[in-house]
């Protein structure tokens, strides 16, 4: 489809972290047209429809139901551009993928294996294509890595080590991201689900056993989460997540190979290796970034191979779901895939 034929998508979510999107998408007509949305907050629509009046635009039609919307806008519709909270994925990703349009799924992509695995089963149904937006995954930086693990050009992978630490615990007091049956978990899987997904985006094989602990800090859910792993071919990684640290959210990322090592971010956000004998850090140049949305429109296209396919979020959720199962054991360890 090219720029002539705009994508027409339906927004499923209006919340905050849509707004930003529709922002960006608005610049983007010739390339770009929201159908529809699908927002049962009246207030989240209208601050949405607000965007649209500022534009001097009329704001799209809001059904609630997404069957209805689908039933009723699925022969206008080219895709669907989810970003609900977390536990709702699986169910309106596989509603859309079953009407026949490709999908941008925010992240996390689902909250366990079970329901990633039926995600890629209507993906390869359908032949509609499913992106998850992790921006690490989505950045030239987190490609790039990945392009030179898998050349070998460090070596052999022998660890990873992540952490990232925000001021999350106390601005989200009272909201669905500490309900665990609508976020699938806390701040390690909120924040804390890039550095998961970057991580095993990185390792690019299989978690085999995971060890791990949680505090919840006296709310419903986890706050700080540390776990450690072993991959399939014996590399280590630890995984550490803070969220009730001051200050904006922040990662760090650092591998360790046998002829160099790495250090990113779990969002893309730089990139930089020490090549050995050397001791010094180069910063890696890399291409310029796309936005989510303009790279989901570049696979759509034909352009680039899909960034960050659901086999990714397959790994990252059977990662997730044995994390959970030693956290709940008080750090036993856990196989990946047993659960």
């Amino acid at each position: 489809m090219g720029s002539s034929n705009p994508t027409r998508t339906v927004m499923i979510g209006c919340g905050r972290m849509a707004r930003g999107h529709v922002i960006s998408m608005l610049a983007q007509q010739e390339t770009t047209q929201i159908v529809a949305v699908s927002e049962p907050s009246a207030d989240a629509y209208n601050t949405v429809a607000a965007l649209y009046q500022a534009a001097g635009l009329a704001a799209p039609p809001n059904e609630p139901d997404l069957d209805k919307l689908l039933a009723c806008y699925g022969n206008d519709l080219d895709a669907a551009f989810i970003i609900t909270p977390h536990s709702y994925h699986y169910l309106q990703t596989k509603a859309c993928l079953d009407a026949g349009l490709d999908v941008l799924l925010e992240k996390p992509m689902v909250i366990n294996a079970q329901e990633a695995q039926g995600l890629i089963d209507a993906r390869d149904k359908t032949g509609k294509l499913l992106v998850v937006a992790f921006p690490g995954s989505l950045s030239p930086r987190i490609r790039t890595a990945t392009a030179m693990l898998r050349a070998g050009e460090l070596g052999d992978l022998l660890s990873i080590n992540g952490l990232t630490w925000e001021y999350w615990r106390t601005p989200n007091l009272g909201t669905w991201r500490q309900v665990p049956e609508i976020a699938g978990g806390g701040f390690l899987f909120d924040t804390g689900a890039h550095m998961l997904n970057t991580i095993a985006d990185l390792a690019g094989e299989e978690f085999t056993e995971v060890a791990a602990w949680f505090s919840n800090r006296d709310t419903p859910v986890e706050i700080v989460g540390v776990a450690m792993a072993k991959l399939a071919s014996g590399a280590l990684v630890t995984f550490h997540a803070c969220g009730d640290a001051g200050g904006r959210a922040r990662s760090d990322i650092r591998l360790t190979c046998t002829k160099g090592n790495m250090h990113a971010g779990q969002w893309g956000e730089m990139l930089a290796v020490q090549r050995w004998p050397s001791d010094e850090w180069i910063d890696v140049e890399v291409p310029a970034s796309l936005g989510v949305w303009q790279q989901f429109l570049a696979v759509r296209e034909g352009a680039i191979d899909n960034p960050c396919p659901p086999e990714v979020g397959l790994r990252m959720a059977r990662l997730w779901d044995a994390i959970r199962a030693s956290a709940a054991q008080n750090g036993k360890v856990v196989t990946v895939g047993s659960v």
